[in-house]
């Protein structure tokens, strides 16, 4: 029963037996017919009334003990964050923030550091779960970026990513584009820029019809040919001019000429080239061009007619008509022009260009003809023919 019922004196009485007989509680509860758990708390509530400093001193001791260890847990907070902050340098990202937790999971425990980073403890663990599955990635990562900056340098430092790829796939690895723009970008591995190209193309007066219509596309060698001509700037306000004659087919550079002028000679030097490369059995093919004044001339019509070509021309100032050409000379002067005040001298012009057109024809790797080199296009063409 409830402790209301027995009156205040009673109580008191009870407490004074209990103390003063010397016999246990229990035996004093029973004679008095009173719970022997009752009357234990009547004696604890007595004694803390005739007590009341010492219950006031043990209250104050526990809530400075509180305070204390609350100060503790602040100050180990405050020195996992400043650990953390030198341990980031600048960044939060949520791995760094998982490495900080594995490297001082021994002083502080993973579920107080988890706790003061905001961090999740079954992430933390998963993360530790696929650690060798990532370092085996970052060293894979490791060995395709050396790989990646050594075709990078053969280059000449001017392939990008495309290009990079198709290397490494001929050279039999497994690897998607997206990767391989991704190591670039990491380290700063970048091809070289199409830079704005200056008029080179004086409208001739004849006219001629355009027999590509922009289709810049052949089912074989010697089908059709593209033409056009470029400026190589040297120091000092000089110039030199490249005439080049590609082959449609497999965008291989057949003819060239080089000069400190844009006379006739210069494209019929490059035609004649070409024609030489073919063996002089060029009769049928079509030779396309804009409408500069050089491949209008007569000169330049007389020598494709002696050599049975058929001559062909784009609209006038409309580059998209002679687009396979301009791309030849996009490449040429993002990958060897070394600014825009160009070489120091003609000869440094000369040899720069020389060994570029070499490169060109036999390694660099051309997106229209499925990455590979224009020669090695034209061997592999040849070899599927004969086996068909």
């Amino acid at each position: 029963m409830g402790t209301y019922k027995y009156s205040a004196e009673f109580r008191a009485d009870a407490v004074a037996l209990a103390r003063s007989s010397g016999r246990p509680v229990l035996r004093v509860a029973a004679e008095l017919g009173v719970n022997h758990e009752t009357l234990r708390q009547w004696i604890k509530t007595a004694e803390n009334a005739e007590r009341p400093e010492a219950v006031a001193q043990s209250t104050k001791d526990a809530e400075i003990a509180a305070l204390r260890k609350q100060v503790r847990e602040l100050e180990m907070e405050r020195d996992i964050l400043r650990r953390a902050a030198k341990y980031f340098g600048g960044r939060d990202e949520l791995v760094s923030r998982f490495g900080f937790v594995a490297d001082h999971q021994g002083a502080f425990g993973v579920k107080r550091l988890c706790t003061v980073l905001n961090l999740s403890r079954s992430g933390f663990y998963q993360w530790l779960e696929t650690a060798p599955a990532r370092a085996a990635r970052k060293a894979a990562d490791a060995a395709l970026t050396r790989h990646i900056r050594k075709i990078h340098t053969e280059s000449g430092k001017t392939y990008g990513a495309k290009r990079i790829t198709a290397e490494l796939r001929e050279g039999g690895a497994m690897v998607n584009r997206k990767r391989v723009e991704r190591l670039m970008r990491q380290h700063g591995i970048q091809g070289r820029r199409l830079k704005r190209r200056n008029r080179t193309t004086v409208p001739a007066a004849q006219a001629v019809p355009d027999l590509l219509r922009r289709n810049f596309t052949a089912a074989a060698p010697d089908r059709a040919w593209v033409g056009d001509i470029t400026y190589l700037p040297i120091t000092g306000g000089k110039f030199l001019y490249l005439a080049t004659v590609l082959d449609v087919f497999s965008r291989r550079l057949l003819g060239w000429s080089m000069a400190d002028h844009m006379r006739a000679e210069l494209v019929t030097d490059a035609l004649n080239a070409a024609i030489r490369t073919r063996g002089g059995r060029v009769d049928g093919v079509i030779f396309h061009s804009d409408h500069g004044a050089q491949h209008g001339s007569k000169t330049f019509a007389d020598a494709c007619h002696q050599a049975g070509i058929r001559r062909s021309m784009g609209a006038v100032g409309t580059s998209a008509d002679n687009a396979a050409a301009e791309s030849f000379f996009a490449s040429l002067e993002r990958e060897i022009l070394p600014g825009r005040r160009g070489w120091p001298t003609a000869r440094a012009a000369r040899l720069a260009v020389f060994r570029w057109l070499g490169f060109y024809n036999h390694q660099h790797r051309h997106s229209t003809i499925g990455y590979l080199a224009p020669v090695a296009f034209e061997q592999r063409s040849t070899t599927l023919a004969i086996a068909a």
